[in-house]
């Protein structure tokens, strides 16, 4: 007997993209993958899924040496969307498969947070539609610069950090460890919601983020350090992650009322981090969210350059 249409159909058709949330256990098959995206965007890093899980809805897939994570759209549509696959596949293959994906679904296949790294091979498929997302651009920073500060464009860095140098001539820098991670705990604590003032959604959300990877820190394997000023206490904390020849800094915080604490940390912890990783040549200090604080705060610091990011629709 001739086997019906429906049988052969099934027997050729692809096997569909089953996708699963991200989770803590999921931590080193996803770091394998994603240490293989040539890239420095912080998304592609396990602190831009595991931090954000909850805010875009990670979830992913591994089909054919390739991994596939679905997410919500970063331009704030709430949208069903999908980082760049990294792996085996070749990018078009990936974005058929995606493509079948979201015809299955009845939805359009939409590319987010796309680094512009991607953007010459996908635009070659072509797309619908390319959206370059406003306040998603990465800053990127030459790591000598931020752990010298040399240079007149720097002067007032440098004096920020005298004057707290001057005030605590006993300071401390400290690896985060489980010897001190809950006193950091307690110190992030007390300063609040302070951060995305212009956006009072986004500060609770990201306060609650910063808690998160504080309670799991040791599972992450991130690298980080507090500061101490003259009496011992935690004046500010840094948080972050190597990726390639980027060390990416996904969470930095601080008491305002202690004069350079600021400053002091973030160059304290660029030195650190390029003495001990000497392969160390840039700092990625994520975005600004569309924050007019947070933008005049970065681009204070003299980027080298800027890694923007887009909306691709198929």
């Amino acid at each position: 007997m001739r086997p019906s249409p429906i049988t052969i159909a099934t027997l050729f058709r692809e096997p569909e993209l089953t996708f699963r949330p991200v989770g803590l256990a999921d931590i080193q098959i996803l770091r394998a993958y994603l240490s293989r995206a040539a890239t420095r965007s912080c998304d592609f890093t396990i602190g831009g899924i595991i931090i954000w899980k909850n805010m875009f809805k990670y979830e992913y897939c591994i089909y054919e040496d390739t991994l596939f994570i679905k997410s919500l759209s970063e331009d704030g549509s709430g949208r069903q969307a999908f980082l760049v696959p990294v792996g085996n596949l070749p990018m078009y293959r990936c974005i058929e498969l995606l493509q079948e994906y979201c015809k299955n679904y009845n939805m359009p296949l939409i590319l987010t947070a796309v680094p512009d790294d991607f953007l010459d091979e996908l635009a070659s498929l072509p797309p619908s539609g390319i959206e370059e997302l406003d306040g998603w651009a990465d800053y990127i920073y030459e790591a000598q610069a931020l752990a010298t500060l040399g240079g007149r464009h720097y002067n007032k860095k440098r004096n920020h950090v005298n004057r707290f140098m001057a005030d605590n001539p006993n300071y401390t820098l400290e690896r985060i460890s489980h010897k001190n991670l809950n006193e950091i705990q307690q110190f992030f604590s007390t300063l609040g919601i302070e951060s995305f003032k212009a956006n009072e959604d986004m500060a609770y959300f990201e306060w609650n983020c910063c808690a998160e990877t504080l309670k799991n820190y040791n599972a992450l394997g991130f690298h980080g350090a507090c500061l101490r000023d003259n009496d011992g206490k935690i004046v500010a904390f840094t948080i972050g992650e190597i990726s390639g020849d980027t060390l990416i800094l996904h969470i930095e915080k601080m008491e305002h009322l202690v004069a350079g604490a600021g400053e002091a940390i973030n160059k304290l912890f660029a030195e650190r981090m390029l003495f001990l990783n000497p392969d160390i040549k840039y700092i990625n200090r994520e975005d600004d969210a569309g924050d007019p604080g947070l933008r005049y705060a970065k681009q204070s610091y003299h980027p080298a350059f800027l890694l923007k990011k887009f909306n691709i629709e198929f």
